[in-house]
């Protein structure tokens, strides 16, 4: 089986350390240099915002559009670049939360950040508590189901290992008989599992999976020798090899295997708000609010073209 491998984002979200001086000079406590660009990291943001397209918002359902915000949920789990929180430790900042905010503002809509467990996640846009869920979720079959998606990101999985060692990854077998660490319920995970059985089936050792309760906890975890390699968003090793000096990343590949993985907006099904959402994502690459977000964090790499709904996804099986 052949696998897609992506070129690493780390050159694209080089980080300088917190209170360092970079092309843009001395920066804050409150600031990190990103690319030669200062990134706000305090609850002020500035975000890039948008206005309202008359045209789009109309075709948000009324249930939505009543009372004037729209909850966007996001998982708690992830780390820097995504979605993290601000040096006050509770306003949710990363590019998921700017681009939350530019599709409510062309929907005429104020965007209601909520900060969830990647399991509510889904258990709230089920119920209709979370209307629209941005939190690096990947397109698969599966999701496919239950909930509609607009793509606006392209998904990029890491490898991350301690730094200065020789192992690499470029397919199944050499993950064979290593302990990695890898978040429950996530595509990687999917991967993961595929890639372990794989192995078996070719009468190689299995791949020991481990799980921890958020970034934190796996970094520690590869840092004190207990896991081999945590792999998770790409975006967010980039971030921590390049603001820890401890880590290095070994491997990248598609969240998809061997299509292209895509991120996605992602609503309950049949809710009538995909759409909108769709179009709003292609109104913002059209104006260059899009690219402006993703340049901000880094991820210029990850840019779509357009947003699709319901492309296809990391299959079942």
């Amino acid at each position: 089986m052949s696998f897609l491998r992506i070129t690493a984002l780390v050159a694209a979200v080089a980080l300088a350390s917190v209170a360092c001086a970079g092309a843009d000079g001395a920066v804050g406590e409150d600031q990190v240099v990103a690319g030669g660009k200062t990134v706000e990291l305090g609850p002020d943001q500035k975000r890039v915002t948008a206005s309202k397209v008359d045209s789009i918002a109309a075709k948000v359902p009324e249930r939505f559009r009543a009372g004037g915000k729209l909850v966007v949920a996001g998982s708690a789990g992830t780390a820097p670049p995504l979605r993290f929180y601000a040096t006050d430790d509770k306003t949710p900042i990363g590019v998921e939360t700017d681009i939350a905010v530019l599709i409510a503002g062309v929907l005429g809509l104020e965007a209601q950040l909520e900060v969830t467990s990647w399991e509510n996640l889904f258990v709230g846009l089920d119920s209709g508590a979370y209307p629209l869920g941005i939190s690096n979720i990947t397109v698969t079959e599966a999701r496919k189901e239950k909930y509609d998606f607009a793509t606006y990101r392209l998904d990029t999985l890491a490898f991350e290992a301690v730094k200065g060692g020789t192992w690499r990854v470029d397919g199944p077998e050499d993950v064979a008989g290593k302990v990695i660490a890898v978040g429950s319920g996530t595509n990687q995970e999917k991967i993961l599992v595929d890639w372990s059985k794989a192995n078996e089936a070719r009468g190689l050792p299995t791949t020991d999976i481990k799980y921890f309760q958020n970034a934190a906890d796996y970094y520690l975890a590869l840092e004190s020798g207990r896991i081999d390699a945590y792999l998770g968003p790409n975006p967010t090793s980039a971030y921590h090899v390049a603001t820890s000096g401890k880590t290095e990343v070994i491997g990248t590949f598609s969240g998809g295997g061997e299509i292209v993985g895509k991120i996605a907006a992602t609503t309950k099904k049949g809710s009538g708000l995909v759409e909108p959402v769709a179009e709003a994502v292609d109104h913002l690459i059209a104006t260059g609010k899009y690219a402006e977000v993703l340049e901000r964090w880094g991820l210029a790499d990850e840019a779509v073209e357009k947003s699709e709904i319901n492309p296809p996804g990391l299959p079942k099986s």
